[in-house]
């Protein structure tokens, strides 16, 4: 049942890499990043729904606090896949998922400041690595030919913000209810904010274009069946080898970007991508012990 777990949750991270590759042909043939997400989350929603369906008077609950956890969780996954496909037209596949994983000290950060999580030295050494690790990535180093715009920083950065508002989210709101009914809400409140924000015209586009294949491929592998999957796989194994495990996700699209779509980093670029998920690792295990 273990290796059961760890091969679910490794699919569902392979599946999430594979993603980033996939938005960034879409962006490359002009569609925007915002409605890439809305379609990533709408077909995710319809999968959720689904699976919510299935047994609906056990999934279904009466709760004011679960469904404000339920919207905040909807909002972070809106932010992080939006600021995570923007990231990648800024910059590149590599460089965008390797910042969204910074999620783990945007959580820490937090904690400290609500008062969950005491101060230590192990703490703030991760926290001092991970921005070692981002100087390095987005060659801010050299500020005369930085490697990766502002922009394209500031927006994976603010997946991995957005990454981590989910993960509070997701955890306050499960513990109420089901993670069926989690994940149609949250997904639910996905679609409605992105749909204020998103140009309708366009939108309304996709279904009628040739690459709704792509739209469809996107949204399933990167929402629907990937997140049920890893669900399924946490219950069948630790949070630390799932933690551990999910780190497939940035490798596999960083071997995506460079191998498919003609990415290009220099050592130091991998030097401190190596910097941020090993340190991401290590707080994890720590976290969890």
């Amino acid at each position: 049942m273990k290796f059961a777990g760890v091969g679910l949750v490794m699919l569902a991270a392979i599946c999430w890499g594979i993603t980033g590759g996939i938005a960034d042909i879409l962006m490359s043939k002009g569609w925007s990043p915002i409605v890439i997400s809305f379609f990533r989350g709408a077909v995710g929603f319809i999968c959720f729904f689904l699976w919510f369906l299935y047994r609906f008077r056990l999934n279904w609950i009466y709760s004011t606090r679960f469904y404000i956890w339920s919207f905040l969780a909807g909002v972070g996954v809106a932010g992080n896949f939006t600021f995570y496909f923007l990231s990648i037209q800024e910059s590149s596949v590599a460089v965008a998922v390797t910042l969204m994983y910074t999620a783990p000290i945007f959580v820490l950060l937090v904690s400290f400041l609500i008062g969950i999580e005491q101060s230590t030295w192990f703490k703030w050494g991760c926290i001092s690595s991970v921005l070692m690790g981002i100087f390095f990535l987005t060659g801010a180093y050299n500020t005369e030919s930085i490697s990766v715009s502002f922009l394209g920083t500031a927006a994976g950065l603010a997946s991995g913000l957005s990454y981590a508002l989910f993960i509070f989210g997701f955890k306050n709101a499960s513990s109420i209810g089901k993670p069926q009914a989690t994940l149609t809400i949250a997904f639910l409140s996905f679609c409605l904010v992105l749909f204020l924000f998103m140009d309708n015209e366009e939108a309304a586009t996709v279904v009628t274009s040739s690459d709704i294949g792509w739209f469809l491929l996107i949204g399933i592998l990167g929402a629907g069946i990937s997140f049920i999957i890893y669900l399924i796989g946490l219950r069948m194994t630790t949070p630390t080898t799932a933690s551990m495990v999910a780190m497939v996700e940035p490798v596999t699209a960083s071997l995506f970007g460079l191998l498919l779509l003609g990415d290009h980093m220099t050592i130091i670029q991998f030097l401190g991508m190596g910097l941020i998920l090993v340190t991401i690792t290590l707080l994890s295990l720590k976290q969890s012990d």
